[in-house]
């Protein structure tokens, strides 16, 4: 009698795991900036806080000075890119952080999507809010409230977009250690109001202490702020212009940089 031999099974090939996905993808920003500004769109209370509060800042800052219209000249240039860096800060790392705590950051990343292609999304997204913002913000104080600036409006613009995306990125950067809307909104004074007091808008950065003047000099802030005094004093680009806003260029690709490397799935 033949014995009947039992059919083997073929071994299962395990199916290897997907690619990681690309540190950076255009079609995949795009997606991610798309969806962040279709969210922002159903939000105006955020579009107002981007759009107008600067405007009105400015508006309140020249009546303020009203009997002194040189006041306003001297350091309405300078608030010009402060009030836009402390709104995106605010907004930003609010929003971020509210898309962890609410999963919607680990849905994202459990997809084909890259750490880097969800922050330059964001950046993406809410640099396009700081272009409409800076625009209005900077045609409003030169062509309704009077700024009398001795450089290109253009450069000034231009200081004022990078300073939107320099708060925009510090507060995609700081939203990775909170855990609360509020603790986001903590990070202000650490962040931010140490930069308003030592870059240059109360007094000039050589005359404070030579300590503070030395951290001064590693603020972007500082940089900020001495870029629009170079378009408030002179009339073509200056080489102390160029570098002042490759600096703050520079630092805003740094900050984004790290945030991507600090992004987590959930705040713990």
């Amino acid at each position: 009698m033949t014995p009947t031999s039992t059919p083997t099974t073929p071994p299962i090939t395990p199916t290897p795991p997907p690619p990681p996905p690309r540190a950076l993808n255009a079609s995949r920003t795009t997606a991610t900036a798309t969806r962040v500004l279709r969210q922002l769109a159903h939000d105006p209370r955020t579009i107002a806080l981007l759009i107008l509060i600067p405007c009105v800042m400015l508006l309140l800052l020249r009546y303020v000075f009203d009997g002194s219209p040189r006041t306003f000249d001297s350091i309405g240039a300078s608030l010009l890119g402060i009030f836009p860096l402390i709104t995106m800060f605010l907004v930003t790392s609010i929003a971020t952080l509210r898309e962890r705590t609410s999963g919607t950051l680990e849905r994202l990343l459990a997809m084909p999507l890259g750490k880097g292609d969800l922050i330059a999304g964001y950046a993406l997204a809410f640099g396009t809010l700081a272009i409409i913002q800076s625009a209005l913000a900077t045609g409003l104080a030169i062509w309704f409230l009077g700024l009398d600036v001795t450089g290109s409006p253009w450069l000034l613009l231009l200081v004022a977009l990078l300073d939107a995306l320099l708060g925009t990125a510090l507060g995609l950067f700081v939203s990775a250690f909170a855990a609360s809307e509020f603790q986001a909104v903590q990070f202000m004074p650490a962040v931010i109001f140490p930069q308003l007091l030592l870059c240059g808008l109360f007094t000039p950065r050589d005359n404070m202490h030579p300590a503070l003047e030395a951290i001064s000099d590693v603020l972007p802030m500082s940089y900020a702020v001495d870029g629009m005094n170079e378009v408030l004093r002179h009339t073509d680009m200056t080489a102390t212009f160029v570098r002042d806003t490759l600096i703050v260029a520079g630092c805003a690709l740094l900050v984004l940089t790290l945030g991507a490397a600090t992004l987590r799935r959930r705040t713990a």
